[in-house]
């Protein structure tokens, strides 16, 4: 009888870990979210305004703002490891959760997307060429709209 309840016990503190852990890696992931998101949303904004500006001015103003691509590109990791570690449980049931394996192409794009913008921008400082930096605002573009999709369907499959 004893040994059951220090089983029981043992059982509670296990599954208090868990949530413990799983919490944290909600919070990682919405950190990771604010990040990487609000990287589409400030570029885009940035990207208006230099839409207006003089093409000499265009190109230093959008160079001092790749320091942004940083922040999306961390962003976009700490998503990766926590949805990873979050995902877990239901890999067993993947092929039965069509919105989930959308969710992960569209996450695989965002990935992608966000490769090439960063070897663009790399270029970019390379070459010392400011005015390629305006070949990335149609994949930027693409990437805000792929993630607004994704956390859409975030909302579907996990409500």
């Amino acid at each position: 009888m004893w040994t059951g309840c220090l089983d029981l016990n043992l059982l509670n503190s296990l599954n208090q870990t868990k949530n413990i852990m799983r919490d944290l890696m909600l919070i990682v992931h919405f950190i990771g979210l604010a990040m990487a998101l609000g990287t589409g949303f400030a570029n885009m904004f940035l990207g208006s305004a230099a839409a207006k500006m003089e093409p000499a001015e265009r190109g230093p103003f959008m160079s001092k703002t790749m320091v942004l691509v940083r922040m999306g590109q961390i962003g976009l990791g700490l998503l990766l490891i926590s949805g990873f570690y979050m995902i877990t449980p239901y890999w067993g049931s993947l092929m039965e959760m069509p919105l989930l394996m959308a969710k992960l192409g569209l996450v695989l794009a965002i990935a992608i997307l966000v490769t090439v913008i960063s070897l663009r921008v790399k270029k970019s400082q390379k070459e010392g060429n400011p005015a390629l930096l305006m070949t990335i605002k149609p994949l930027g573009m693409a990437n805000f709209f792929i993630a607004i999709t994704v956390v859409i369907l975030a909302v579907l499959i996990f409500h």
